[in-house]
């Protein structure tokens, strides 16, 4: 079988390594230019977990990832709001970890290192058939059996296949960042302000990932010079993470809402299909699971039969994630008395009552 995955991000190497397993050797592209791709911190729930070790990569994560036992929410003067223990409620699935969106990259790398990326490649043109062939940037052509869109948010494929849809803003913006040197932080801890939140997850030996995000209607209208001031009134250790934070990376918050993943022989998977807000940090464990489930599927059955099972099966677990960050943004909007004494009282049953589906696997 012919397959070409465009993207080598998570989503795409994931698919290649699922798909090598099952005994298809795919042709990946990636747009970008490095090796390496550029980001801060993942944390990654157990179901994230549980998946990755499905894909024979468990041991290698585990090797390069952070133990992440509870997660606690504050108020921005450190006044707890929550203390969940995230161990206890994942229970057999796997445990909670962190580590650098690099290191999970490299694992993912290692397990691929038969497939080949041809880096500094995207597709250009795309004439669906029996046998989709799609024109490169470098100038060459090929017809495959397969062609998956695993190219993000700004999918190509998306655009060339579907006509879209293109990403929608959430109506909020976030710098992400890694700061070394700062051993008490310890597990997982989002402090809560008025429209603005800022999150520490230890990586390990001191590291931390942080993740900063305020509402506003206009991404474009940001002082992204001088934003760390939005969180200076912040308990310690932010204030000294923000002397910390000179090469963060900022970005919108935009979700894809794809009416369909999948056309003739073409198919969708990870953000390409269904990006969603961080809030839920679902989007490296959505990913994983549609490169397993899609590998199955296309191991064992036609392709069109296998990509329609595909949609079928993905399609609602992934509307519930996306669906639960809009609620957890809800209840984040609240006036902050409100806010602060519904996650007094209901953190626990909201937490359980987002993620229990999850807790089944794919």
């Amino acid at each position: 079988m012919r397959v070409l995955i465009a993207g080598a991000g998570i989503a795409g190497l994931a698919l290649a390594r699922a798909l090598e397993r099952s005994g298809i050797t795919a042709e990946v592209v990636e747009r970008g230019t490095a090796e390496q791709p550029g980001g801060a911190g993942l944390y990654l729930p157990a179901n994230a977990v549980r998946a990755l070790g499905d894909l024979g990569i468990g041991t290698a994560v585990a090797a390069r990832a952070n133990p992440i036992r509870r997660q606690r929410i504050l108020d921005h003067r450190g006044r707890v709001l929550a203390d969940l223990d995230v161990e206890r409620f994942w229970g057999g699935v796997g445990t909670c970890v962190a580590m650098e969106r690099a290191a999970l990259h490299e694992a993912l790398r290692e397990a691929t290192a038969g497939v080949s990326v041809r880096l500094g490649v995207s597709a250009t043109g795309l004439e669906d058939g029996d046998a989709p062939r799609v024109a490169f940037s470098d100038g060459g052509t090929g017809s495959y059996d397969l062609v998956v869109g695993a190219d993000g948010i700004r999918s190509t494929v998306r655009s060339l296949a579907f006509d879209g849809p293109p990403a929608r803003y959430l109506g909020q913006a976030c710098w992400r960042f890694v700061a070394a040197g700062f051993p008490e932080v310890s597990d997982w801890t989002a402090m809560l302000g008025r429209g603005r939140t800022f999150l520490t997850v230890a990586l390990g030996e001191g590291t931390v990932y942080c993740y900063a995000d305020v509402d506003t209607a206009d991404p474009s209208g940001i002082d992204r010079e001088g934003w760390q001031e939005s969180f200076r009134d912040f308990v310690d250790p932010v204030p000294r993470l923000l002397d910390a934070s000179g090469d963060a990376h900022f970005a919108p918050i935009e979700e894809v809402v794809a009416p369909a993943w999948t056309a003739g022989r073409v198919v969708l998977i990870g953000d390409a299909a269904h990006a969603s807000s961080p809030n839920m940090a679902q989007g490296a464990a959505m990913a994983v699971e549609d490169a397993l489930v899609l590998a199955e599927l296309v191991a064992a059955r036609a392709v069109e039969e296998a990509l329609a099972a595909y949609e079928q099966r993905r399609r609602p677990r992934v509307t519930w994630v996306q669906e639960q960050t809009h609620r957890r943004d809800r209840t984040r909007a609240l006036p902050p008395v409100v806010r602060n004494l519904t996650l007094r009282l209901a953190a626990e049953r909201i937490f359980r009552s987002n993620y229990r589906p999850l807790l089944d696997r794919p």
